[in-house]
């Protein structure tokens, strides 16, 4: 089954072919990073207008690089949540009207779940059910994914993302959007004994995260450094607050994995590239005895394989749209498709 699948939730328009959940025929993607970085993230109306300058061509391209033509298209899959609205509703329109013009299947798919299916295309022959642990810009949460389309949440982000945070903190000492990567290459360099930043254990569920005050502490520690004139060693604050973020979800990880008797863990989304947190995981989970699923680096960012591997399981589901389908900037990852 040869699945067109859009993605538009963010600052990446991305147009893929994927068969059967598994296999990537072309992966098209168009960056906006470059554009956005002169603002220090990402402007909401700038990046749906520049979805709607790239995303025909994209899709185009795909056809042409696989060598397929419309007829050979099985189904249309796209992102529908969570995002930015705006961008959202470039795709989901973009799609809508694909799957009517091809007469075929329209299949909409959860951002997040998206993000978890890119280790479908990683790794061939990992199959549900297994722990995930999803980190990016705009989430963080540790998923029970029972079956491909059957998740349950075991805990989550009680404020900020992980991701937002690291992106606050690298924005505020100077570094280039996405702050994210830059922060991580930083903190290789330093001590992350330097500085003391806090570890939060919030709210009766022990699987529940918190980063505000983590961030917050960072930020604080900044200011006062630039206001009494005091030098900051920053390779060893980002390695510090690298340090702290892995601190608050690792053992979050490792208690899930005991408890739940899952000896299968997968990481995944944008954070899911910060080096520190990618060693952690494979250092805790050795001492476990447990498998870890960690995609490459280019899978970790948004793109239209992920959607397009986990709209073939959606399909299998029966989870399809007409076209009524809306975009929502917030969606919970779990129950029906749409």
């Amino acid at each position: 089954m040869n699945i067109l699948a859009v993605e538009s939730s963010c600052d990446e328009t991305a147009v893929a072919i994927v068969r059967d959940g598994r296999e990537v025929l072309c992966d098209c993607i168009a960056s906006q990073v470059d554009l956005h970085r002169i603002y220090g993230g990402v402007v909401p109306e700038i990046a749906s207008r520049k979805h709607i300058e790239a995303i025909y061509g994209l899709a185009d391209q795909a056809l042409q690089q696989t060598g397929l033509t419309k007829n050979d298209i099985d189904a249309v899959a796209v992102t529908y949540a969570p995002g930015l609205i705006g961008a959202v509703l470039v795709g989901v329109n973009f799609a809508k009207a694909a799957a009517m013009a091809m007469n075929k299947p329209l299949i909409p798919v959860h951002h997040i779940r998206g993000h978890i299916a890119a280790n479908y295309i990683a790794y061939p022959n990992l199959k549900p059910p297994f722990l995930c642990l999803v980190v990016s810009g705009g989430h963080t949460m540790i998923v029970e994914v029972k079956d491909y389309t059957d998740m349950n949440i075991l805990g989550t982000t009680l404020d900020d993302a992980a991701g937002e945070c690291f992106d606050k903190v690298a924005r505020v000492l100077g570094m280039p959007y996405p702050g994210g990567a830059a922060l991580d290459k930083a903190a290789k360099l330093g001590d992350e004994t330097k500085y003391n930043l806090p570890r939060s254990k919030p709210g009766e569920n022990p699987y529940n995260m918190s980063f505000s005050g983590l961030k917050t502490a960072a930020l604080n520690l900044i200011h006062h450094a630039e206001q009494v004139g005091e030098e900051l060693d920053i390779p060893s604050l980002c390695a510090s607050f690298s340090a702290a973020v892995s601190d608050t979800l690792v053992p979050r990880v490792v208690m899930a994995l005991q408890q739940t008797g899952y000896r299968k863990i997968a990481v995944a989304g944008g954070v899911a590239a910060n080096s520190r947190i990618r060693a952690d995981i494979l250092v805790a989970a050795e001492k476990l005895g447990a498998e870890v699923y960690m995609p490459p680096l280019s899978l970790c960012g948004d793109n239209g394989a992920m959607i397009g591997a986990q709209a073939y399981y959606e399909y299998l589901a029966g989870n399809t749209a007409d076209m009524s389908l809306n975009a929502y900037a917030t969606k919970s990852i779990l129950g029906e498709a749409i």
